[in-house]
This record gives C-alpha cells, structure tokens and sequence, in this order.
C-alpha cells in the first residue's frame, strides 16, 4: 500500500425528513444564497422543505446554474453574492449545481482579477465562503468532496480544481427528494458513480485488498440497485443504496493508498465541453476503449475485476479480459446508455479537435503509470467511433 494522508471533514446527514436538520447547522444570523438549478426543486417540495429550515434568515436566491456548469453562469452569482454580502451559500441540487457552488465560494473570496484562472492556471484557493448542500441527484459524490469541473462556455473549455477549502460543512442527503427524477439522470447516475469506482480500482496492484474490496462492494451494490433504481425509483431502500454508493464512490475513502487513472474522465470531459454529450454517457463511450487499449497494464486488476464482480473465471486471459469489459459494456446498455461514438453521431472530426487542443494545452501523461500521450488518446477514442 502506498503512502497517503487522508481528510475528509463533510458533515453527512442522512434520510427521511432531514432537510429539516439544516436549521442546525446554518448560523442563525447568516445571509444565505440558495443555488439551484431549472426549478425541479420547487415542483418537487424540496425548496419548500428548504425554506421552512431557513426560518427568519435572510435569504437570496440563484436560479438556474445548467448541468455542465458555466463560469459565466457561476460568476453572475459571484456578482449577485457579493451585492447581498452573503457569508452561507445553500446549494440546492445535483453534482453541477454543488460543483458550481464550489466555484461560486472559492471565485468570492479570489483576490486575482480573473477567477477562472482558478481553473485555467490552477491558482490555489486559500480561503472560501463555507457553504451546504441538500443532495437531489446521485451521481457525482460532490455533496462529499472537494472538487469540481466547470465548462467555459465561450471557449467550450472544461476544467477542474479542488482545494480543502471547497469541502461542504454538510450535505443532506434524503433518498425521497430523488423520487421524481427523470430515467435519464437516474442512468447517468449509476454510471458515472460506477465509473468513478473504476477509475480508482482498475489501475495496478500495491497490496491493498481492503481498498480493492470497498471498490468491489460499491460497484456489486450498483450492478445489484442499479436495474432496480430504474424500475422503481420510488422504492426508499433501492434509492438510498443508491444514494451511499454514490457518494462513497468519490468521497476519498477508496482512493487512499492506491494508484488512480482518471484518464477516462479527462478524456470524456471533452467530449462534454464540445458536443454537451451528458458528462456520464462520455464515460460509458471512452471507458471501454481505454481499458482495451490498457489491457495489458491493467492486466491484473481488470482481471480480479471480471472474476470478483461479473463472475469471469474460465478461458485464456485474453478471452477473460474481453468478456470482462463486455460486461462492462453490457451493463451500461441495459441502463440505456449508449458506448460507442457515432450513437452519438460525433465523428473523427471531433477527434481531430480533441487532439489539437490536447496538443495546445501540452497534455501529456495520462494514466495512473503517465503513459497515455496524445497520440494514445487519439488511438483510444478512434476506437471508441
């Protein structure tokens, strides 16, 4: 096992009724922006539980943070926070609208002139304005960590930062506020969760099974809840194993003392910034390929993978390794998530600019061994066409 410090200070508050428990965990004399997305929240009964909690603060609303959050969104807030002198932000929604809110913070308290430096010449954030989340939507485990990504409109740019001042102080989590959700987001869910397990499992052995089996129980959770989620996302106990996973799955815990690709996420994230492909569909499209065109650094733990998980223990290697990443494949469709490039009809055009940029930005060493070039990208999303 390698080295590794781990911290991880978010206050978790879970289930039925408990965007109630905000009311506790918010000073009573603070200003309080709420952010939010499209307005589901108030068609929902969330934001009426939200309100009732606040009680008497004084409160300011932003609508309207999109998935893939924009920077010039997220500084209309900024400039609306700082008018109200808001010092408690409430961040209302799924992984965009808390990543957002995560700018949001950090961009308030930036003393540069141009906070998307933040992201574009990674300044470190040294101070934020604290904040809370009620988590509506599973999927990106950001009610739980530091980081965020955010897209630049007007450059199609999507990056990401983190820093331990962009931790909430709590996230609520209610698996009821998820009843409602479309299909949709319920898929990407699972696979963003599932692929977020991936990247930090299925990288290379260093002798630790205890990390190895948490990943292994959160993705055989998923492939159990998963299917089940889609066909009553009404049921309390499938959404709330739903609901943990996801957040477990990006919360730190699994990561320590082991290598981690994130490969896949950079990669796909362009996929996003171009084509605004929903950020967990681009994981199911470039996943399988980068496996493949990695199998063989991978061997070992993509092969405990397909024994441990799907039940892959007889053939060659080669043949365990395929039907490994088959079921992978398999698993994303029977969630109606497509995996290849043209379901999408995006093209070898797209890889082209991919390239370009990649090659403007001087990407290199990719991979939890920094051996995926830009060449290797190009190679892995051409098969991924």
């Amino acid at each position: 096992m390698n080295n590794f410090t781990f911290i991880n200070p978010v206050k978790i508050i879970f289930g039925k009724g408990q965007i109630a428990a905000i009311a506790d965990e918010i000073p009573a004399d603070a200003r309080v922006m709420i952010t939010y997305g499209g307005g589901s929240i108030k068609e929902n009964g969330v934001y009426d539980q939200v309100i009732a909690a606040l009680g008497n603060r004084s409160i300011v609303e932003f609508k309207g943070i999109e998935p893939n959050p924009h920077y010039e969104t997220l500084m209309q807030a900024v400039n609306l926070a700082k008018r109200h002198r808001i010092d408690f932000i409430l961040a209302v929604g799924g992984g965009s609208v808390i990543d957002g809110t995560k700018f949001i913070v950090a961009a308030m308290e930036y003393e540069g002139e141009d906070a998307w430096d933040i992201l574009a010449k990674k300044v470190p954030v040294t101070k934020a304005v604290p904040f809370g989340t009620v988590l509506t939507l599973p999927a990106t485990g950001s009610e739980m960590n530091s980081g965020s990504v955010i897209t630049r409109a007007e450059t199609k740019e999507k990056l990401a930062f983190g820093s331990p001042f962009t931790f909430p102080k709590f996230s609520v989590l209610d698996p009821e506020t998820t009843y409602t959700l479309p299909l949709r987001q319920i898929s990407n869910g699972i696979v963003d969760a599932f692929t977020h397990v991936l990247e930090q499992y299925l990288t290379y052995p260093v002798n630790a099974p205890l990390q190895d089996r948490m990943a292994e129980s959160i993705l055989l959770t998923l492939k159990e809840e998963g299917p089940k989620a889609i066909l009553n996302p009404q049921d309390y106990d499938t959404m709330s194993n739903f609901m943990w996973c996801a957040t477990m799955a990006l919360n730190g815990i699994i990561r320590v003392g082991v290598p981690t690709d994130w490969a896949t996420h950079y990669i796909a994230h362009e996929l996003t910034a171009l084509h605004g492909i929903d950020h967990a569909r681009t994981l199911a499209i470039v996943l399988p390929s980068l496996l493949r065109y990695k199998q063989e650094t991978k061997k070992e733990k993509l092969l405990q993978y397909g024994e441990r998980v799907w039940g892959v223990s007889s053939g060659t290697e080669d043949e365990r390794l395929e039907a490994t990443i088959q079921a992978t494949i398999a698993f994303f469709e029977t969630l109606d998530i497509k995996t290849k490039l043209k379901d999408y009809e995006v093209g070898e055009d797209t890889i082209r600019e991919i390239v370009r940029r990649f090659e403007e930005r001087g990407v290199k060493n990719l991979g939890e061994r920094a051996d995926i070039q830009v060449k290797d990208v190009e190679e892995i999303l051409t098969m991924s066409l």
